[in-house]
């Protein structure tokens, strides 16, 4: 073990990223974020009066703005993060058609079981590949509906495009973006219906998603009624029609103002830069940083086996040295968290462990609001944590 490691006596470098939350969310602020941002939150007032309305309606038209949204799409603030607003649509739209999910990762997981084993489906496809990889990305049938991750959080695969939905269909294309959105180029075209959530690549507070729906979705939820009861927060139509207030700023529930606040902030310092190209720019330059880096590291590479499919918000590494990959899962999965809290000790990097179903490792974001002069600072103290690992297993076995 102590041939694989480079100098395991090596001083700790000498620059410390000045903010060392690499969270895959909630995520890093904005740079320069402080509590002073919130000073102007309607708080202590109705989300439906005027002003905190305005507020509201003020996050959905940046939205669409920045992310280029066709004019006659509809947009809305729903409870419970990303995961809310889709399902929300899974349990409002589904069961029309027959349904292809396309799994790689923990949530497109979560929501091939929901459409399998929750709302019971009679006609469902999986298209599945392991962690690293893709489906196969042949052509959707269009006469069927599609439900896929853009991005996958816990995987760092991303799709390289959208070539597998056809322009003209009579199928839904439901996309989870919750980490692409406002980092990576969404195809408007090729979708139907997207959901994403603040505390992503914008920095902003959890528990709030946002669902974007197509004239082609909306258009769907009017005609069809699946018959299943749905509680409140799920309802999108009333009386066979959409409830257009959603997408209007009346809420379903009542959100938080100082989210709302916090959000707006982090909108208009998207503005502020460049809008959404240099969003993706500074995202990208978080992945080149990371790539540039696993190119000599020795030790470590992207789960992404697809250099075109590598995401450049949630960054997901894996340990190839032959002594890790030796262990079995339970070794490996204590050393890569071993390997974390080194790193979190140190002040470096704070919650870089892979998500808990993910292949051991390190995960660490790049999204918009992470500055590349902090990945750029991180890195050598990666070389230095595993070192420091492999020194102390190796006391632990007795090789040293």
């Amino acid at each position: 073990m102590g041939a694989a490691t480079k100098d395991l006596d090596a001083a700790r470098p000498a620059k410390r990223p000045v903010n060392p939350r690499f969270s895959s969310g909630p995520c890093a602020k904005r740079p320069g974020w402080s509590l002073a941002a919130l000073e102007g939150a309607m708080l202590g007032r109705s989300h439906r009066a005027k002003e905190p309305k305005a507020r509201i309606t003020e996050v959905i038209e940046r939205s669409k703005a920045i992310l280029g949204m066709p004019p006659d799409w509809r947009l809305g603030l729903v409870p419970a993060s990303d995961t809310g607003a889709v399902e929300m649509v899974l349990w409002s739209a589904l069961g029309a058609r027959g349904v292809d999910v396309l799994v790689w990762e923990s949530f497109s997981k979560e929501w091939a079981t929901d459409i399998a084993t929750q709302l019971k489906l009679p006609d469902i496809r999986l298209r599945e590949a392991p962690y690293g990889q893709l489906p196969a990305l042949d052509p959707v049938d269009p006469a069927r509906d599609v439900v896929f991750v853009w991005n996958g959080t816990t995987s760092g695969v991303r799709l390289p495009h959208a070539d597998f939905i056809a322009d003209e269909r009579d199928g839904l294309a439901i996309c989870d973006a919750t980490s692409a959105a406002f980092a990576m180029h969404l195809p408007w075209d090729k979708l139907d219906v997207v959901t994403w959530s603040w505390q992503k690549v914008l920095g902003g507070e959890a528990a709030h998603g946002m669902l974007a729906l197509s004239p082609r979705a909306v258009a769907r939820l009017e005609s069809f009624d699946s018959g299943r009861p749905l509680p409140k927060i799920f309802r999108l139509t009333k009386g066979g029609k959409l409830i257009e207030g959603i997408f209007q700023g009346d809420t379903i529930n009542t959100p938080s103002m100082l989210a709302v606040e916090d959000v707006l902030d982090g909108l208009r310092w998207a503005e502020a830069i460049g809008g959404l190209d240099a969003l993706i720019a500074r995202s990208e330059a978080n992945l080149a940083a990371v790539a540039h880096w696993v190119a000599s590291s020795g030790w470590a590479d992207f789960l992404a086996e697809d250099p075109a499919t590598r995401s450049c918000t949630s960054i997901c590494l894996k340990i190839t040295v032959p002594w890790f990959t030796a262990m079995d899962a339970a070794g490996q999965a204590k050393a890569a968290k071993r390997l974390a809290a080194i790193l979190e000790a140190e002040g470096v990097a704070l919650d870089i462990a892979p998500y808990r179903d993910a292949p051991p490792g390190l995960r660490i974001w790049g999204g918009a609001t992470v500055e590349t002069s902090d990945i750029q600072a991180l890195l050598p103290w990666l070389d230095w944590a595993f070192a420091e690992l492999a020194m102390e297993l190796a006391h632990e076995d007795g090789t040293s």
